[in-house]
């Protein structure tokens, strides 16, 4: 009788995950605490049947993608992610935007990839720091939205 492999796989934690920029120049490895927005929806045009009025096919339009949002410890100005973040929104339309394709990896306890999101050509279009209140003991967040062209499921 065959004997059956003993599997290590766990369902994933969602604690455990990294965010790359990719490009130049470089952006140093930001800690992010929450990531948000990989997703993709259908959506569909509503076409009604000939002749009959209470018919309707629904047909595939396009894909889109919600944005991508990234939260982290408020941080100081002089990294390369600030600088970006600086370039783009405040640079209005004389200067040229630079995107770059964003990788997000849910990680194993080991460090290892279980799965990963490539956005392809982000930028970013909202930057937003949390409200400051003398009530609370709590870190300043600073929020930063994403758009992107393209999601791909990897691995």
């Amino acid at each position: 009788m065959a004997k059956k492999a003993v599997t290590t796989w766990a369902p994933p934690v969602s604690f455990y995950f990294k965010v790359v920029f990719q490009g130049a120049p470089k952006i140093e490895d930001a800690g992010f605490m929450e990531v948000s927005g990989l997703k993709e929806e259908m959506e569909l045009t509503e076409i009604q049947e000939g002749g009959e009025n209470d018919y309707f096919h629904q047909v595939p339009k396009r894909v889109k993608h919600g944005n991508l949002v990234l939260k982290r410890a408020l941080e100081g100005l002089d990294n390369g992610l600030e600088k970006w973040i600086k370039e783009t929104i405040e640079g209005g339309f004389a200067r040229r935007i630079k995107p770059r394709n964003i990788v997000v990896m849910l990680l194993d306890a080991e460090g290892k990839a279980l799965r990963c999101w490539w956005c392809s050509h982000a930028y970013p279009v909202k930057w937003e720091v949390s409200a400051f209140s003398s009530q609370e003991n709590k870190l300043v967040i600073e929020t930063l939205e994403l758009c992107y062209n393209l999601l791909e499921r990897k691995k």
